[in-house]
């Protein structure tokens, strides 16, 4: 399971998780704006869990010191630029570059304080290097704030620039050159991320939150935003990207309304697969 998660998540989310059991976690980023408490909860969850940071998480701190107090806290949860595994389930989950915004290549002054002044070919050369290490029977997962540049450049693209005219493409372009050198080796089988919000601005429509290359790898766009709503009597409805392997192929992924009680209302199917129903995450 998948989200990004903007400030949306407490007692509840960590209830309904429970109640779901699956067997890992992945959160794309933009937790809060470094709310320390909300990265605390995350870390006494009992299942696997890997987060990597996204751009809202710096805050309005350009020292990198509120940063760096949520890379601490989280420990190996916290994955850019390396590999996080497990056993059971065999899943092998490698981060991109933390705190992205879009739009190519840019690190932050609170990135730069944490991490220093890493090139597009080191951060792409970082993700590849990590993917490595994945054992090769293994789903091998890697996990973006923002998607890879390569999706497309219309509004609606899954990481398409909605906010600004001309629209284009606003991914990043070292996570794409990763994902590209890792076809020579071992592709990457799933790719989900986040930042680039499913509404579109100005209520113009939903973004394309699904696409799979020709050589089998998914993309996934994660970010509904809000994650936590209400439906038309005033219920809370929680939103989770659910996605099931077959072996090291996504089989099933769709996107998902929960009730706090744990009752799926509503799915959205992005992938059907006849050998669907193996391996939740």
């Amino acid at each position: 399971m998948a989200g990004d998660l903007h400030g949306d998540w407490g007692e509840r989310d960590a209830d309904l998780i429970q109640r779901l059991q699956p067997d890992a976690l992945l959160f794309v980023g933009d937790l809060s704006d470094g709310d320390l408490r909300l990265v605390r909860s995350i870390t006494q969850l009992s299942l696997p869990v890997a987060v990597l940071l996204g751009n809202h998480d710096r805050g309005r701190d350009r020292s990198g010191g509120l940063l760096q107090q949520q890379i601490t806290m989280l420990g190996d949860r916290h994955c850019s630029w390396k590999l996080r595994e497990w056993s059971q389930p065999e899943l092998a989950v490698v981060g991109a570059r933390p705190c992205s915004a879009g739009g190519g290549f840019h690190l932050s002054k609170a990135v730069q304080a944490v991490f220093g002044p890493v090139t597009e070919a080191q951060s792409a050369g970082w993700i590849v290097d990590a993917a490595g290490k994945a054992p090769v029977d293994w789903p091998l997962v890697v996990l973006a704030h923002s998607g890879p540049t390569g999706l497309g450049s219309e509004a609606n693209s899954p990481c398409g620039r909605d906010w600004k005219q001309p629209h284009i493409d606003w991914g990043d372009r070292d996570l794409a050159l990763a994902l590209d050198r890792m076809q020579r080796t071992r592709p990457a089988d799933l790719v989900v991320f986040g930042h680039m919000h499913h509404q579109l601005k100005g209520r113009r429509g939903e973004r394309i939150t699904f696409h799979r290359n020709r050589r089998g790898t998914c993309f996934v766009n994660a970010a509904c935003v809000p994650r936590v709503g209400v439906d038309g009597s005033g219920q809370p409805l929680h939103h989770f990207t659910w996605v099931e392997f077959a072996g090291t192929q996504p089989a099933w992924i769709s996107h998902r309304w929960y009730r706090p009680s744990g009752e799926l209302t509503y799915e959205q199917p992005l992938l059907r697969s006849a050998l669907s129903g193996q391996k939740p995450c």
